[in-house]
């Protein structure tokens, strides 16, 4: 039986005690929020009630708003069985609501299981009438209609009433996490202050499966410092700090980050702060709004390199909260900016249009920086020709995330036991369904002191086992969607279709075996599993597919996409990467190929060999040299050649993954090869993926560079670089970053280069390739060779560039080229390699 409350309760009225100056502006951060609390275990298990907490606040308002809210009590079946509703003023302070349910005390045939409380909350501008309340049918209206005013929020969090059960999950051995190390004594409180920054221990580490060569990384990708409006000191932070006024700077936050177990940390800072103002500041310096933002970026480098075992990262959260949206952009090395100084300046490095996504989606894609919708909501955000989450393809290749779920940005919690926490789950699946392929994360969002401390949420990032933790490695895991999102910092999900991971994007044919991998490692059980679908484009519903871990179907032909939804035994949730799969007609084979690897050779040329068969046949062999992707095959006998300088000396692994035409894979047992190169013209190979035969992999910069078209020849292989070459003004840019050993001899740079072109002129360099040397945070150290249409020729020629003069420092090895405006000329690029002897 469906109850049906309509409450008109006293709210318990708390200030905000917001700080105006904490914020760019009043009216830009004017943003209607709503959060639910409803506890999963009832306090007494007997009668399974208890009491659901709605918050509501609306900083900045300019006038007092009606809020129009619902709860429903929604069962295992899914029917409503019990609702209240109710309407609160809101103006200058904040208003919570206790609703109390009884519980088998008011139904003693409640059944066991897993119920949903869902609430939904609407602010509407009062109308004049403000002594009036409004009545139960006002309140119905308000809800029932749908409008993308960006003034409606809906959460929803599962309870468990009486015993649920385990259910059953397959057997799956926890992945290795991320080297952190206890720290011998807490970590050093930052100078001058009163506040010490503890230290903690990071999970231990566990034995990988081989059919998953992944670490799992734990990290928070969503946090300020002092340099916009965050690093507020905990005994007194209680909102935004004033911009740069924050008593902690990035070097606090990640080593604070780092002493409490967490693998990667960060710092988004508000890009229109840089100016140090709440609002414009029109006698502000560009060059000190630039070399602020460089300085966050120094501050992340240097870390990296005296904490290898950790990754911090700087970079932007960019947008403003009304009639706009914060995004999240991670490996911006410029201050994107639209203030102007008085002088008519720009205080930042490029121009971005204040709430012009479209645009800089477009940016972003043609930079290669990759984002985050942070804390989305469904209506009013991240609008593009009006459509809140507007898709738009390049907007699709830039956003790889969406955080699902983050805690108060402002607790001062170090216990990891925060209760104030905000789900985006509905504004994600919109994402999804709008045709963005984006990945799941959860935050902290922290503005105090307390990086990582507030909560035991973090999001886990899949990095090939034997890579190591770079930005580099991290970009590119991103890129590839390999993250999940857990409320539990000892819990891992990996999603799998057909033995494919979780992020990727696959042809399928015949049955699809999706499989939500779940792992522990503090003893927790599994509640309940959600399988979901939905349809990219389609701008529908996502559908709830299986309540099994393990499930197979044969999906209709099309696109799809799939993720999985975990609630463990203690209420924590997790959210896996999505899956995206097109479903073509096929003979319904799902006979895997078999496969064998064998290698020969310890230096100069190797060969890597592999034999493969399948019931129908065999459409390609890919050759895994220590789990990193070294070249493929796509005909017998399966075999590829590779320079030994290319790997270090030492033992290695090589695996073989064999495809055929109905997407069945399978891959190789290891087969243990060593390198033994000598002196003289061998050395150690420092780059990763030299040939580029792993595509993008370890490489960052613009998109589409790295391919394998068959216009262009690669020298070896199947995959170059390709650089300009269109006819028109561009300027295209690629680079690696690699530490130099202190303790090497010498350093030696090598390349092959063909250049064609359709200029005529024996004299004038109009199109360009520049080799240089950057430090780790950006900046050009030196430009030791620039090649250019007057280099055209037939073939490809090895270059060389003495890079010794390095030794002892984390470079980056960086291409830039420019075209001009007419007569096109390409650079083709392959086969670089970093020799150290």
């Amino acid at each position: 039986m469906r109850r049906i409350h309509t409450l008109k309760l006293l709210p318990l009225v708390l200030a905000l005690g917001i700080s105006q100056a904490g914020f760019a502006s009043e009216a830009d951060h004017r943003e209607f929020e709503a959060t639910l609390h409803a506890p999963y275990n009832a306090a007494v298990s007997a009668q399974e009630g208890r009491t659901f907490a709605l918050k509501f606040s609306y900083p900045f308002v300019e006038q007092a708003h009606d809020i129009a809210w619902r709860l429903e009590l929604v069962d295992p079946a899914q029917r409503i069985i019990e609702r209240w509703q109710g309407s609160e003023l809101l103006s200058k302070k904040a208003v919570d609501v206790k609703v109390n349910w009884a519980g088998r005390a008011g139904d003693p045939a409640l059944r066991d299981g897993i119920y949903q409380v869902r609430m939904i909350a609407v602010a509407k501008e009062k109308d004049g009438r403000a002594n009036r309340k409004l009545s139960g049918a006002e309140i119905g209206a308000i809800l029932d209609a749908r409008n993308d005013s960006g003034h409606r929020i809906e959460q929803s969090w599962d309870i468990v009433v009486g015993d649920a059960g385990a259910v059953p999950m397959p057997a799956f051995q926890p992945l290795p996490t991320g080297a952190g190390k206890e720290s011998a004594s807490p970590a050093a409180a930052k100078s001058g202050s009163t506040q010490a920054i503890p230290g903690t221990v990071s999970p231990a580490s566990v034995p990988a499966t081989a059919s998953l060569p992944y670490t799992v990384y734990y990290a928070n990708l969503h946090s300020q410092t002092n340099h916009s409006d965050g690093g507020g000191a905990l005994a007194s932070c209680t909102s935004s700090e004033s911009p740069q006024a924050g008593a902690f700077g990035p070097t606090d936050a990640f080593t604070y980050a780092k002493n409490r177990g967490l693998d990667i940390l960060m710092a988004s800072e508000h890009n229109h702060m840089y100016d140090g103002s709440s609002s414009t500041n029109t006698a502000a310096s560009p060059a000190t709004a630039k070399a602020l933002y460089a300085a966050g970026l120094k501050a992340a480098a240097d870390f990296n390199l005296a904490n290898p075992n950790f990754l911090a990262v700087y970079g932007l959260e960019w947008g403003v909260i009304n009639n706009g949206g914060h995004l999240n952009i991670l490996n911006s090395t410029e201050l994107l900016q639209w203030e102007y100084n008085a002088s008519n300046q720009l205080l930042g490095d490029a121009f971005t249009a204040k709430t012009d996504y479209a645009a800089l989606y477009t940016l972003m894609k043609n930079r290669g920086y990759i984002g985050q919708f942070n804390h989305p909501e469904t209506s009013g955000q991240f609008l593009v020709n009006g459509v809140a989450l507007g898709y738009t393809a390049d907007g699709d290749e830039a956003m790889a995330l969406c955080e699902v779920m983050n805690t108060s940005a402002f607790s001062t919690n170090t216990t990891e036991s925060e209760t104030g926490r905000s789900t985006y789950e509905s504004a994600c699946k919109k994402a999804l369904e709008a045709g963005f392929h984006i990945a799941f994360t959860t935050n902290q969002d922290n503005h105090c002191a307390n990086w990582g401390a507030s909560y035991t949420n973090r999001t886990g990032v899949l990095i090939p086992t034997g890579t190591a933790l770079t930005n580099a490695s991290f970009v590119d895991a991103l890129r590839a969607r390999r993250v999940f999102a857990t409320m539990d910092k000892t819990s891992q999900l990996v999603l799998t279709a057909n033995g494919r991971v979780m992020g990727e994007r696959i042809t399928n044919s015949g049955p699809l075996t999706l499989v939500a991998n779940f792992a522990n490692t503090s003893g927790k059980t599994v509640s309940s599993v959600a399988i979901f679908e939905g349809v990219p484009k389609r701008n529908g519903t996502v559908t709830q597919l299986s309540t099994s871990a393990n499930t197979t179907i044969t999906p209709s032909l099309g696109e799809h996409f799939y993720y999985a939804k975990i609630t463990q035994s203690d209420g924590k949730i997790l959210w896996s990467a999505p899956i995206w799969v097109t479903q073509a007609a096929g003979s319904g084979d799902t006979v895997a190929p078999t496969v064998s690897a064998s290698e020969s050779g310890s230096s100069g040329t190797i060969t890597l060999s592999a034999t493969a068969s399948d019931n129908v046949g065999v459409t390609k062999v890919e050759f895994y040299v220590d789990n990193l992707l070294t070249g493929t095959d796509t005909a017998a006998p399966y075999s590829m050649t590779l320079n030994s300088t290319t790997l270090s000396n030492g033992a290695h692994t090589l695996t073989a993954k064999a495809y055929d035409a109905a997407g069945n894979v399978a891959t190789s047992s290891a087969a243990a090869f060593s390198i033994t190169n000598g002196g003289g013209t061998g050395g150690t190979q420092l780059l990763a993926n030299p040939g580029f035969e792993s595509g993008a992999v370890s490489w960052s910069g613009g998109s589409g560079i790295i391919n394998n078209a068959a216009a262009t020849a690669p020298r070896t292989g199947s995959w170059e670089a390709k650089f300009a070459g269109t006819g028109a003004t561009r300027t295209d840019n690629l680079y690696q970053q690699v530490a130099i050993p202190s303790s090497a001899a010498s350093a030696t740079l090598s390349f092959w280069l063909q250049v064609g072109s359709a200029e005529t002129t024996t004299t004038s360099a109009f199109d360009t390739l520049k080799l240089q040397v950057r430090s780790s945070g950006g900046t050009v150290l030196a430009t030791p060779a620039t090649y250019s249409n007057l280099n055209k020729g037939t073939g490809y020629v090895q270059r060389t560039v003495d890079l010794t003069a390095y030794k002892g420092q984390t470079v980056q090895v960086f291409f830039a080229a420019a075209e001009d405006s007419s007569l096109q000329t390409t650079f083709l690029v392959d086969d670089v390699a970093l020799t150290v002897q």
